[in-house]
């Protein structure tokens, strides 16, 4: 049912829902001024509007419907326990302004989330705040900057960033006020050691870097890469949108990273189809925790009664508190770093999202987070073996959680990476990213995830032979994809700048 119909149904008296006869006093009524007397919204029946929104939410894809190997973007399938718990009264329902000795169920939450973030990183200190890995990012960078200032190395300012970082990087620095320096990648997709020493020197602030990259190889020299950084003095920005192919492997902290952001609604669960919400924490060394966004949660032991969980002031460390009336717990708080770059966003961060990636964490524990890890690089790696002779494959080497290709086919030039992808939604596939990372030409980004069966991996291998197939044969077929979905192929540019938000009748 599209949306003009449910505007065409609309018929006078019709109501989805009745309210209840008021039971309390009636409020008195609104100003005139704040009133329309006209409000053109469709009058239906509970029956068409149930089926209107069930049949728009069919027109969507989604990762509970089938594999979506949107590369570098993590979409993988989460467990419905997570969302059950995110769920719950007592954190679905919690205000913000609530005080702290009422909020220590869910600050108790974000303290152990800290922790175990710090533990999986090897960092030492943690941020919950900031409300996806844009604004992590943007926070990292930021708190590079207050580093140097705060040491009076105000020359410092310039960043380095790979040819194969995400888009935000570049964003993230320029809004900073740094300049960007790009530095190569070498013939196999390491950093180029050459070009980033000749790039060093005292204006350098630090260096952005994704390791595993954005081509899916985890950088072959990147103890060197560190040091050299470090030896100029300027410090490693880890970007963690990657981190799904090292959880319980490798800890961005031992191979030299200061600083990085996660990303929870990745990595961490709850992938973040449909525009949110996210969550991008950050995680620093010691020295550097002073800067984090805050508030982050400290906590402190405490003494309660234990009839009525009432906080008492007695000391801990005082015998007294160990008498059986008497609980020991953890006091929690919101405190913001000595030297903090501030808030960089409202409250504590996306309290829902920290939830979920609790529960993830619990469930899997170490030994299920390294699990996670292993299963997604095997995925890419079967992938990858699989296509190496269907399609171009610019850095034949072990990848990670993701596998690069060009989307071009022998036999059939005209045919480019967006007229596979096309095809592929025919198939009932979510395509993968398209022309990105840049340094490979028609590339596709292949990120199956770690929750993919090998049946499904399978199936997906057979669709992109088939379609390669195709292209030699009808390339025509693909050149005018999509040809099964609500809609055809669009002007992606002009629906971009020309946006249609709302339904207008034919006139």
């Amino acid at each position: 049912m599209s949306e003009a119909i449910i505007y065409e149904l609309s018929a006078p008296g019709r109501c989805a829902a009745h309210l209840p006869r008021l039971d309390v006093p009636a409020a008195e009524p609104l100003p005139d001024a704040l009133l329309r007397s006209e409000l053109e919204l469709p009058e239906v029946s509970e029956s068409d509007l149930v089926r209107h929104y069930v049949r728009l939410s069919q027109l969507n894809y989604a990762v509970d419907i089938g594999m979506y190997p949107l590369g570098s973007c993590t979409m993988k399938y989460n467990p419905k326990v997570h969302e059950d718990i995110a769920r719950l009264a007592g954190f679905a329902e919690v205000h913000p302004y609530l005080p702290e000795e009422l909020s220590q169920g869910c600050l108790q939450l974000m303290f152990a989330l800290q922790q175990y973030l710090a533990a999986i990183t090897g960092f030492e200190a943690v941020s919950l705040q900031p409300a996806a890995g844009a604004q992590g990012e943007l926070s990292g960078v930021l708190m590079i900057r207050a580093y140097h200032r705060a040491r009076g190395d105000t020359a410092r300012t310039r960043m380095l960033i790979p040819d194969t970082a995400h888009g935000t990087n570049p964003a993230s620095t320029v809004m900073v006020g740094l300049e960007m320096v790009q530095v190569s990648s070498d013939a196999r997709g390491n950093i180029d050691l050459n070009d980033l020493s000749a790039k060093l020197d005292d204006t350098i602030a630090g260096m952005m870097l994704t390791n595993p990259n954005t081509l899916g190889l985890f950088d072959e020299h990147i103890l060197e890469v560190t040091r050299l950084v470090h030896a100029s003095g300027g410090l490693i920005y880890g970007d963690g949108a990657n981190l799904n192919a090292l959880m319980g492997i490798a800890k961005p902290a031992e191979l030299g990273f200061d600083v990085m952001h996660l990303n929870l609604h990745k990595t961490f669960s709850t992938p973040h189809g449909g525009g949110g919400p996210g969550s991008g924490p950050v995680a620093a060394r010691a020295d550097l925790a002073q800067f984090l966004p805050g508030p982050i949660v400290t906590a402190h032991e405490a003494v309660y009664s234990a009839l009525s969980g009432e906080a008492l002031d007695i000391d801990a460390d005082d015998p007294v508190a160990d008498a059986p009336q008497y609980m020991r717990s953890l006091m929690c708080r919101l405190e913001m770093p000595e030297h903090s770059i501030g808030r960089i966003k409202s409250f504590y961060g996306q309290f829902g999202i920290l939830v979920r990636a609790y529960t993830y964490i619990r469930m899997l524990g170490e030994e299920g987070l390294r699990a996670t890890s292993e299963a997604a690089v095997l995925a890419a790696n079967y992938i990858q073996a699989s296509l190496r002779d269907t399609l171009p494959l610019p850095y034949d080497r072990l990848c990670m959680h993701e596998c690069v290709f060009e989307g071009r086919v022998n036999g059939a030039e005209d045919i480019h990476a967006l007229d596979i992808s096309k095809r592929m939604i025919d198939y009932g596939i979510h395509p993968p990213t398209n022309y990105f990372p840049l340094v490979v030409p028609e590339a596709l980004m292949i990120e199956p995830t770690e929750t993919e069966s090998k049946r499904s991996l399978d199936a997906f291998i057979q669709i992109v032979k088939a379609i390669t197939e195709e292209a030699k044969k009808e390339p025509e077929l693909l050149r005018t994809a999509p040809h099964r979905a609500p809609v055809g192929r669009l002007d992606e540019v002009q629906a971009a700048r020309k946006l249609i938000l709302r339904w207008q009748p034919e006139p």
